[in-house]
């Protein structure tokens, strides 16, 4: 038995997102159905709208989404029918080799994000035939969505599900970018480029680690007003006035950390990175796009300079989005700062283009029933 579903799909790169009906399936074993009532509008689902990244079409966009358990799947054991849960972009297993060794961001069952099939290569959404994936085998700009229990996380019901949705993808990412990717320590000078849903929880991480300096660079004046909200001790339009106030501050000794969380990864801002960070800096790369590490060796060897990679910022789902949680309930962390604007599940391309216009830290789907 299937139900009917309303959600926002992508048919094909550079088209636009298209409000359709859908079957959708019953959970199978180990499987949850989510009624859902917020989704965040992550940069990424643009990207793989736009045709930026690599994604099987047609696919339900969303990978940030918060609701209510509907039904559960045979030998499901992490939640039950009506538990309020947040969705996590990469799922959690427990068991494999990162999991058990305390990286869940690494999950081997994250395997499919790209193609948005269950493991046994079956989908949930269908319609006249055509299978259509889920984002991160989610697809959260939808009504429903059957998942795997490993992709959800059970929350206290008192969250509100807008913010809550932001918990699964860009609070743990741009914080945990500071916080463990990056490693911020108190005392600290942090350079973060890009202040929009990401970069502003970086903001977050490297203020609540203890960082001296948290200085943001962002070309949008609201991006870089919100983000003294969030933390940040100066912010500049360029990198290169930030560079400036960096060796002025520092007395030359350069920063201790850069952080990347533009929207569109260049070439321009790896090589900013890479130079406003001294001895011993760090440069921390969570953004999708292009661009290429070109410098020369002696950049990284006489500095000893180090670039890292992150993935949902470093965190365990299943440790730190409770824990995130637990900071915004006691006034350390600010969520409901992050939604700039709620927009229905119609409004989803005018939502992506106040994003690309730098006028939203955070657009949020409300998903009516």
């Amino acid at each position: 038995m299937s139900l009917t579903t309303r959600a926002a799909v992508c048919r094909a790169p550079g088209t636009p997102w298209e409000i359709t009906e859908l079957e959708l399936d019953e959970p199978r074993a180990n499987e949850v159905r989510i009624k859902f009532h917020a989704a965040g509008m992550c940069h990424s689902d643009d990207h793989i709208q736009k045709g930026d990244a690599p994604m099987r079409m047609p696919v339900v966009g969303g990978h940030e989404g918060a609701g209510v358990i509907d039904a559960v799947g045979e030998g499901v054991t992490r939640v039950r029918a009506g538990d309020h849960v947040v969705c996590s972009f990469i799922p959690a297993c427990g068991s494999c080799r990162y999991c058990s060794t305390g990286r869940q961001n690494l999950c081997d069952a994250g395997k499919n994000a790209s193609t948005g099939e269950f493991p046994d290569g079956t989908f949930r959404f269908h319609q006249d035939g055509v299978d259509f994936g889920g984002l991160c085998v989610l697809g959260t700009f939808s009504q429903y969505s059957v998942v795997s229990e490993y992709s959800v996380i059970p929350i206290p019901d008192d969250i509100p599900f807008e913010v809550a949705s932001l918990v699964g993808c860009a609070v743990p990412t741009g914080w945990g970018t500071a916080v463990h990717a990056a490693g911020v320590r108190a005392g600290e000078t942090v350079v973060i480029y890009g202040a929009g849903g990401v970069g502003s929880n970086a903001v977050q991480g490297a203020a609540y680690a203890g960082a001296q300096r948290v200085v943001v660079v962002d070309p949008v004046e609201f991006k870089r007003d919100m983000a003294k909200v969030f933390g940040a001790t100066h912010t500049f339009a360029t990198a290169a006035e930030a560079a400036d106030f960096v060796v002025d501050a520092t007395w030359g000794e350069l920063a201790d950390h850069a952080i990347i969380t533009v929207g569109v990864l260049d070439d321009q801002v790896i090589r900013d990175a890479i130079s406003v960070v001294g001895k011993t800096g760090q440069v921390t790369v969570t953004a999708v796009g292009g661009g290429m590490v070109d410098e020369h060796p002696g950049a990284f060897i006489g500095f000893q300079r180090r670039i890292q990679g992150a993935i949902f910022g470093g965190c365990n789902p299943l440790y730190d989005v409770p824990r995130l949680l637990s900071l915004y309930k006691t006034g350390h962390l600010k969520l409901d700062e992050l939604v700039t604007r709620t927009y229905a599940l119609e409004d989803v391309n005018r939502g992506y283009q106040d994003m690309l216009d730098g006028k939203n830290i955070r657009g949020v789907i409300r998903i009516e029933h």
